[in-house]
């Protein structure tokens, strides 16, 4: 048969370590990196303990897979589970921004949990990650906008993305890769309702998506079969999912484009549609001199996405749904110069600045910024100060994204606040789980991190 789906996993099958340039290599290893940082900053962080103690009462009482919050083993099922919720609660995991899709927190907790199952090595399971995210970013642009107006695309596309993962690490073949994503397709679901009543369903959807893709590919092994056009058939996930879906996506380039290296890494601790304006307001406070008194209203001109997800909360109950108010996450910026984790933890709720900031602010849909995204997510903010004067500030590339990247330095950093914050690891663990990622590609058994006598318990 043929059809886009089986070019993409025709070329996922044949995909070998020497295919990936050197320069996507790294940039895995980086994300891989990010990803596990964001793991261990949802340590001890609402929900994640249900989700930890979920898999104790259910799952096996140790296993072969980790789970990083709490330094247990599991099944592969149950530490993907567990990683899955964990590395997206704090949200400052990756996101690609065509797809609108966070590949990391699906594929590498599928991903990690099968490799040290299997005993994969380091290459092996970056050429799996890469596969993982080439096809989860395609198959994301593939379903389109209307998608991600009620689907929480990470929950959906991202079962597929932590299949493909952990079918390559199998080495399956395209028969195979075939069946899976029929399987994988047919639990996919998410659904953004969630975030109108603070709801923990956002760790649900990436914590289902991360296992049942792992458990998609597993079944698969053992010969289980799915859709042959789960993603363009009649009754697939394009007609039930999307309104607008363009098959040529799943396609596209393979092989020369690599989705990969254009996801980006989230800087500020809140919802990405929240970052091109956090950084346009930082730029008119930096370059003009302003404080938060001085400024009496922001008009924050956004996407349609942006209105449809952060329209949905008006006062935050909780810390988590305060990283989906554009008012809280400009007010964080204006009163105490970022939106970090411990920003919103302390001072997105608790502040009576933040707040009346927060009332300060609005947003406007803007049509040239709205006919960039999902490609661009541009940002442009008009700041009115109690003088009367107005001062725009415009933003192309928000910080992280591939234009406006972090390198391994402000990585570094990164992972250490991220695990200083949870209190998951000291620094010295934090150093040598850094030196063991980035030579990944040298490992010939991607093995355990926390569970080794290199790394002993401190819980």
């Amino acid at each position: 048969m043929s059809s886009p789906t089986h070019d993409l996993m025709r070329f996922v099958a044949a995909l070998g370590y020497e295919d990936v340039p050197e320069r996507v290599v790294a940039r895995c290893e980086d994300l891989y990196l990010d990803w596990f940082g964001s793991a261990l900053a949802g340590k001890r962080y609402s929900p994640i303990p249900v989700f930890e103690n979920y898999a104790k009462k259910m799952g096996p009482k140790q296993g072969t897979s980790e789970i990083l919050t709490n330094r247990k083993t599991s099944s592969p099922w149950f530490a993907a589970f567990v990683n899955g919720a964990a590395s997206h609660v704090v949200e400052q995991d990756d996101l690609h921004n065509s797809s609108v899709l966070h590949p990391g927190t699906v594929v590498f907790s599928a991903l990690l949990a099968a490799a040290q199952d299997l005993k994969s090595s380091g290459r092996e399971f970056i050429v799996a990650a890469v596969a993982g995210y080439e096809a989860g970013i395609r198959i994301g642009e593939f379903l389109g906008r209307s998608h991600y107006t009620v689907f929480h695309t990470t929950g959906t596309v991202g079962t597929l993305a932590a299949a493909v993962a952990v079918g390559k690490l199998m080495r399956f073949n395209q028969a195979q890769l075939v069946n899976l994503l029929g399987s994988a397709g047919t639990q996919a679901s998410g659904l953004w309702e969630f975030l109108r009543d603070a709801a923990d369903s956002k760790q649900l959807h990436t914590a289902k998506a991360a296992a049942d893709g792992l458990l998609a590919a597993y079944m698969t092994a053992d010969g289980l079969t799915g859709a042959q056009q789960i993603l363009e058939g009649p009754q697939g996930m394009a007609a039930g999912m999307s309104s607008d879906a363009n098959a040529a996506r799943l396609n596209d380039m393979l092989g020369s484009r690599w989705a990969l290296e254009e996801t980006s890494f989230k800087f500020h601790a809140s919802c990405r549609h929240t970052h091109p304006a956090a950084d346009a307001l930082l730029k008119v406070i930096r370059e003009y001199g302003l404080t938060a008194d001085d400024i009496v209203a922001v008009t924050a001109y956004v996407h349609q996405a942006a209105i449809d997800v952060l329209g949905m909360v008006g006062v935050p109950e909780t810390v988590h749904q305060a990283k989906f108010s554009m008012g809280t996450v400009l007010g964080l910026i204006a009163v105490h110069g970022r939106a970090g984790l411990t920003e919103f933890q302390d001072k997105a709720l608790q502040d009576p600045k933040v707040s009346n900031f927060r009332n300060k602010v609005r947003m406007t849909l803007d049509t040239s910024i709205d006919s960039a995204y999902p490609r661009k997510w541009l940002g442009r903010v008009e700041v009115t100060t109690s003088s009367g004067d107005q001062f725009e500030g415009l933003v192309n590339d928000p910080k992280g994204d591939p234009g406006n990247t972090l390198d391994r330095s402000e990585l570094d950093e990164k992972f250490h606040r991220l695990v200083a914050f949870s209190g998951a690891a000291t620094e010295s663990e934090a150093a040598r789980i850094i030196r063991r990622v980035w030579s990944l590609r040298d490992a010939e058994n991607v093995g355990l991190y926390f569970n080794s006598e290199e790394l002993p318990d401190l819980f």
